[in-house]
């Protein structure tokens, strides 16, 4: 479509599909799944914006579309109304909502940088970057192995840093703690933080020992010394903590809940798949070993598959994983707080059921 001459006074880039006309429009929703539309009240309006999607474009070219649509025109202005959108009611003229598979999802409402929208469009369904949070303004937020390894050479204050996952039900439970001790220490203390989760960083993950989420290590001039593992820490805990860093001390190993004699089914990332296409009819418990909420709830998801072992006409097998052991599974069903409890029928998941916590709920619901 035809862009106007102030466009070529910067430079915009051709992934951005300008749309006019209602049917080419339709025509977009139809054959894109993830779609992100600059409406705009004039092209003079739009300017600064489409810089900025001009970079994001590049950034998530074969994931997601970028579109811009001129309400200021007359055949567009059309297409507005059809759509019910009207930039002019906004602050800057402009208004950026998002398509998915055909249809509205959301308005955009998170921070409108490169980073965000890049992230956003990667997953338009995931959480907010810890960073945009204003109250993690304190956290040295890194992005790249070559800004984490600037960071450990140039920084000559302790310096804690958090290795997570965007997912992890823990990290986000300790992250308001985090970011106020980084507010509180700062000058004295660096408080870090870095997504590791994609595939990307599997040599970090390596080199740091990282196994689960979070990962906290401790370094002084650029160099690991410990682990920090208090998770449940208030601010006033890592300040303490950061007083006197000590390696965590070793605890006496619990039995795994799989080696004690129960008629709970143990699957694992092995045989998983088979157990459940096997049974039609299986609640699968996700755990942790130090989940307080599992131990406690563990001697009534015992009876009840105890109750179900031998009832005649069983409604279903009881199932648990150990999601610390058997990451593949914990990150496919996108497990981020324990316990988390999912039905399986016929092979295929169903529900995920965070009420059922007694034999007496877990069997009346299965009935």
């Amino acid at each position: 479509a035809f862009l106007p001459a102030f466009v070529y006074s910067f430079k915009v880039s051709p992934l951005i599909e300008k749309i006019s006309d209602h049917k080419d429009f339709k025509k977009l929703l139809r054959t894109r799944n993830n779609i992100l539309v600059l409406y705009s009240k004039s092209a003079a309006a739009a300017e600064s914006s489409l810089r900025l999607l001009s970079s994001v474009a590049q950034e998530v070219k074969g994931r997601g579309t970028i579109s811009w649509i001129d309400c200021g025109d007359t055949e567009s202005r059309k297409l507005c109304k059809k759509m019910k959108v009207d930039p002019n009611s906004k602050e800057k003229g402009v208004d950026l909502l998002h398509y998915k598979d055909g249809a509205f999802h959301t308005a955009y409402n998170r921070a409108v940088t490169l980073k965000s929208m890049v992230a956003f469009l990667k997953d338009p369904e995931g959480a907010p970057l810890w960073e945009e949070d204003p109250e993690a303004k304190d956290i040295v937020h890194v992005d790249s192995e070559k800004e984490l390894r600037r960071l450990l050479k140039k920084e000559d204050k302790p310096l804690l840093m958090m290795f997570y996952a965007p997912w992890c039900g823990v990290c986000k439970r300790m992250m308001p703690s985090y970011q106020q001790a980084a507010t509180e220490l700062k000058g004295k203390y660096v408080l870090a933080g870095m997504n590791i989760y994609s595939a990307e960083f599997e040599k970090i993950k390596e080199e740091f020992n990282v196994r689960g989420y979070p990962t906290i290590c401790y370094f002084e001039k650029g160099k690991f010394l410990f682990n920090f593992e208090n998770f449940g820490a208030t601010a006033a805990d890592i300040a303490e903590w950061l007083k006197n860093p000590q390696a965590p001390q070793p605890q006496a190993p619990e039995t795994p809940w799989a080696d004690e004699e129960n008629v709970v089914y143990h699957l694992t990332d092995e045989d998983f798949d088979k157990f459940i296409k096997d049974h039609s009819s299986v609640l699968v418990m996700f755990h942790a070993p130090w989940c307080g909420h599992c131990k406690k709830m563990k001697p009534e998801y015992e009876k009840a598959a105890e109750y179900l072992h031998v009832a005649s006409d069983s409604p279903g097998v009881l199932a648990a994983v150990d999601a610390t052991v058997n990451k593949a599974l914990a990150e496919r069903f996108h497990i981020s707080g324990f316990p988390t409890l999912k039905y399986f029928k016929d092979g295929e998941e169903k529900y995920t059921l965070p009420h059922l916590r007694t034999k007496k709920k877990i069997i009346d619901w299965l009935q």
